[in-house]
């Protein structure tokens, strides 16, 4: 069978830009690596473990001007913020039903759905790298069943770059079948996926939950709407909350924060399953793609994938997201997405 490929990345796509020095600092006691563009916090990659979280993810995410793109609930809530989905920490990696297990949404505060549950445990870093224009890191983990078993065995690639005006993040992850073949079915929760900070959320009018300053949660049967900016636009033209559901080769997401204009942009690779993907995208901030799941994502148009991964194969995945200070033109993510194909 071919091997295949999925990435998820942040890249500049100014070429002429200044690069900047990244520093990786891994701290064991915290469970955590912290990541730094010319001294200033960028991200950190935290494994607490699945008694605080079911997966490891990157968290928070700052855009070049440090301000959050990133919610902070449920791990450091803020004023204002939603208060669902306990699950949606920071940008991560999984799926909702991998040989019949919800790795999407196990957490420590389950509500609605009823498991199996997968869980994914960090296993260890292989090589953390700092240098004057890139840092790299590559960790693993295991995808355990809800009996503990393994059922995948990933390693990720994590590539880092800054300039003043980017942050640059790269992902590749490898995934291997380890005792028996492992299906992906058809699932609409999935696959990779930022949990947006309340600034980059589309205005809305419905009802909601939010936080207080100390955390507590409060119903407001009326929504405010200050300072929130977001909008969606896709390579096919589509914009605002009509992205769910269709099939682009980058979605890009604008809007202000604190004053500072914001452009998160996250780009498929033409060789992924299923190019170009789906968008599982929400206006409440959930960013996600979904290659995975064309009759789901397509309210039945399309035929199921339910891709099966044979034992002992590996399958990996490519995504880019750019993180700009100001805007990205259409044009620029187009021949960015163009240039993955070389």
């Amino acid at each position: 069978m071919k091997k295949l490929t999925f990435a998820f990345c942040v890249l500049a796509l100014g070429a002429m830009a200044q690069k900047q020095a990244v520093q990786l600092t891994n701290n064991q006691a915290q469970k955590r690596v912290d990541v730094t563009v010319d001294g200033k916090p960028f991200t950190s990659y935290i494994y607490p473990g699945p008694d605080v979280l079911k997966k490891p993810v990157l968290y928070p995410i700052r855009t070049a001007g440090g301000n959050f793109i990133t919610r902070g609930w449920p791990m450091d809530p803020r004023p204002g913020e939603r208060v669902d989905h306990p699950h949606h920490v920071g940008m991560w990696l999984n799926y909702g039903d991998v040989n019949g297990h919800d790795f999407w949404n196990n957490s420590n505060d389950v509500k609605g759905h009823g498991g199996p549950f997968g869980t994914i445990v960090h296993t260890g870093i292989k090589s953390l790298k700092s240098g004057k224009d890139v840092g790299e890191l590559v960790v693993t983990a295991d995808w355990l069943d809800k009996d503990g078993k393994p059922l995948l065995q990933e390693t990720t690639t994590f590539v880092f770059r800054g300039t003043p005006k980017e942050r640059i993040i790269d992902r590749t992850t490898t995934l291997k079948a380890l005792g028996k073949d492992v299906t992906f079915k058809d699932n609409k929760e999935g696959m990779v996926a930022i949990r947006l900070a309340r600034q980059l959320e589309h205005p809305s009018n419905k009802p909601e939950v939010f936080t207080d300053a100390s955390g507590v949660a409060t119903k407001v049967s009326q929504m405010d709407n200050t300072g929130v900016t977001g909008k969606y636009k896709s390579s096919e033209g589509v914009e605002g909350e009509k992205v769910w559901g269709t099939r682009a080769k980058w979605m890009n997401l604008t809007g202000v924060i604190n004053g500072e204009n914001v452009s998160v942009a996250l780009l498929d690779n033409p060789k992924n399953i299923g190019y170009p993907t789906y968008w599982h995208s929400r206006g409440y901030g959930l960013y996600a793609a979904n290659p995975l799941a064309p009759s789901v994502m397509s309210e039945g148009k399309d035929k199921p994938m339910n891709y099966v991964l044979p034992a002992g194969k590996s399958v990996t995945f490519r995504y880019e997201v750019l993180i700009t200070s100001g805007s990205v033109s259409d044009d620029a993510l187009s021949q960015k997405v163009n240039q993955f194909a070389n």
